[in-house]
């Protein structure tokens, strides 16, 4: 029997490899980006077709390369930056394996012009998935020039896993935030098809901060600085009342280099505890740097997630910090006390002595003899009358006034379907019913408690129902199938508002565009990542448009999916918020029946549209144990 086990050949172990170090587009373009950064380039541009697809460029002014070094730069495992083992663990430059050169070149068309400050010529090489087609002397720019075409042109099945336009774009931009954001010292420029979409001038952190997401963050940021023998921290957090639930820019950097650190995360997130709503976050840009002996970066290909010698310490310091941070710089609300001049302290002055109070009584008043004249009146109180303003009609509950006249009644599903294009006569068809066998009703007798909750019977125990939560419920349900049904209507703002929007969110826009103008929102773009707001969706009185385009975005940027029933989840909320009965609303037993079985009709009756519980079931046995 001949043997079986063979050596690969170098350009099969070379696309092998590469799928650990090349992904996506995104991926070339961070492995350019740092060799140039560590040859240490000042000014660094990104020139992109078809979100990478199609082709890659990177220049930068950097050392550049020899000729020998242009060549072995290809080679797998070929670097500068490391002799021996224990070079692991002084690292201080992003790049070091050697592998990035050599799995870009396995995958693609490879272009590289590069040339030396000493040199008076420079080299071009060109190589076809790992095979050198040409070198030569070349007249360039100090530095490198890499141009990369045609990704993924001789390994098809990675090259059809690759997503949409917009989607590799979308992660070309994230990778390119997270090295912009850590070398402000660097002007960097990135152009997609011909559009610019950064120009990035050499500055600050702050100032680069406000270039990347805009001139409003700069209202929202609060400074932090920590330094222990351990680990220095510094960077900037968002105020508590800048949290929303999507769309919040959160960065760790460690030693200059973007990680992922749940744990840290947690610390960031536990130091705003009972200062933001729950569910929503805030944003933090936090650079770490410890010895690079206490860091290791070289458990993940990416380089993205590292390990810490001492996490837990770092943990609370990081803690510390953000919440020193919170109330050094007002994020914590606090008495402001007047500190200026002494206190005023009283002292001890004699008072005269106290006297004992003097009781007046009348010693001829006796309790069992009528007075002759009424102390006082007591005004006879109609109680009959007083519970007759709750009449039902029509499933609105309408109340009468003193006067005798009626109120208008709170808004029901009726009007405001009328009002949205929908036939108020026609009967809208709710979801199939989706009910636990032991969540039923098993009698159609309901008490009412406090005014807001139902209590019945279930075969498990008792169940208690919110009632305006159920009522929520059952309107969303209604409104939903309503939208699909009718079209959407636009409603102009008075005031339009302005949104600032980063690159990504741009290009988010421009998918998304259409979509939202057919739900209802009108906006025009203004130039340098500015929109106006003129108009919104019908029905989304009192949310904040600015609030409601975000969530539109952030969704679309998460899920990649189309907004329409995202907007509409969001405007049937709203209104059935709005429309929902009130907490305290006395109902028959009749309209608790009604509102019971539609809240059951629902497909998901345990929880409102937003998550929150509508019904609580008290056991059986639980019940028998208070006895």
């Amino acid at each position: 029997m001949s043997d079986v086990i063979r050596l690969l050949p170098d350009a099969v172990a070379n696309q092998i490899a590469a799928g650990e170090v090349i992904q996506r587009p995104a991926s070339v373009i961070k492995e350019l980006v740092e060799n140039a950064i560590d040859a240490g380039a000042t000014t660094i541009d990104i020139v992109v077709m078809d979100a990478g697809k199609t082709q890659i460029q990177v220049i930068d002014n950097g050392k550049g390369m020899s000729e020998m070094d242009a060549r072995l730069s290809f080679e797998r495992h070929a670097t500068s930056k490391i002799r021996q083992f224990d070079d692991l663990a002084s690292l201080t430059t992003k790049g070091f394996r050697g592998e990035a050169l050599a799995s870009i070149a396995a995958v693609a068309q490879v272009e590289l012009r590069t040339r030396r400050p000493e040199d008076e010529l420079g080299t071009l090489i060109c190589l076809n998935g790992s095979k050198l087609e040409k070198q030569e002397p070349v007249s360039c720019p100090i530095g490198s020039n890499f141009l990369v075409k045609n990704l993924f042109y001789n390994v098809p099945a990675r090259r059809k896993f690759l997503k949409s336009n917009q989607t590799e774009l979308n992660n070309i931009l994230a990778e390119v935030d997270r090295m912009v954001l850590v070398h402000p010292e660097i002007s960097f420029s990135l152009q997609h098809n011909g559009v610019d979409m950064y120009k990035l001038p050499a500055t600050t952190l702050r100032l680069r901060l406000m270039n990347v997401f805009g001139k409003k963050l700069n209202e929202q940021l609060l400074p932090v600085e920590v330094k222990t023998t351990l680990v220095e921290v510094k960077g900037y957090v968002g105020k508590p009342e800048s949290s929303r639930k999507k769309g919040s820019h959160q960065y760790f950097f460690a030693n200059n280099r973007y990680m992922r650190h749940p744990y840290f995360h947690k610390a960031v997130t536990e130091a705003y505890e009972q200062l933001v709503p729950p569910g929503e976050q805030v944003s933090y840009f936090l650079y770490l740097d410890v010895a690079p002996s206490d860091l290791d970066v070289n458990i993940h290909p990416t380089k993205t997630e590292v390990k810490f010698e001492n996490e837990q310490a770092i943990w609370q310091i990081l803690y510390a910090g953000v919440k020193e941070s919170l109330g050094k710089f007002g994020g914590i609300p606090s008495i402001d006390f007047d500190t200026e001049g002494m206190p005023d302290i009283p002292t001890y002055q004699e008072q005269p002595p106290v006297e004992a109070p003097q009781v007046n009584y009348n010693p001829n008043f006796n309790p069992f003899d009528e007075p002759s004249k009424p102390v006082y009146s007591r005004k006879k109180i109609d109680w009959e009358n007083a519970y007759r303003g709750l009449e039902r009609g029509g499933g609105a509950y309408m109340q009468e006034s003193r006067m005798g006249q009626k109120v208008e009644p709170l808004p029901v599903f009726d009007e405001i379907a009328s009002s949205l294009g929908g036939d108020a006569s026609e009967e809208v068809e709710l979801p199939s019913a989706a009910n636990q066998a032991n969540q039923l009703p098993t009698s159609s007798s309901y008490y009412q408690f406090k005014g807001q909750y139902i209590v019945t019977s279930v075969k498990s125990g008792l169940m208690l129902i919110d009632q305006q939560r159920a009522h929520v419920r059952v309107l969303y349900d209604r409104f939903m199938t309503l939208f699909s049904h009718a079209a959407a209507t636009s409603q102009g703002v008075l005031f339009p508002e302005m949104i600032q929007l980063t690159p990504a969110e741009e290009v988010v826009l421009d998918t998304i565009g259409e979509e939202l103008t057919r739900v209802g929102f009108e906006l025009t773009n203004l130039g340098g990542g500015s929109y106006a707001i003129n108009g919104v969706p019908s029905g989304t009185e009192g949310v904040s448009p600015t609030m409601l385009v975000r969530q539109m975005l952030a969704s679309a940027l998460e899920k990649g999916s189309e907004v329409k029933q995202e907007v509409h989840s969001l405007i049937a909320l709203s209104l059935a918020k709005s429309a929902s009965i009130v907490a305290g609303q006395v109902l028959s037993n009749e309209e608790m029946v009604e509102l019971v079985n539609h809240l059951f009709s629902s497909v998901t009756p345990n929880y409102t549209p937003d998550g929150k519980k509508t019904l609580v079931i008290l056991p059986m046995d639980e019940i028998e144990k208070k006895f």
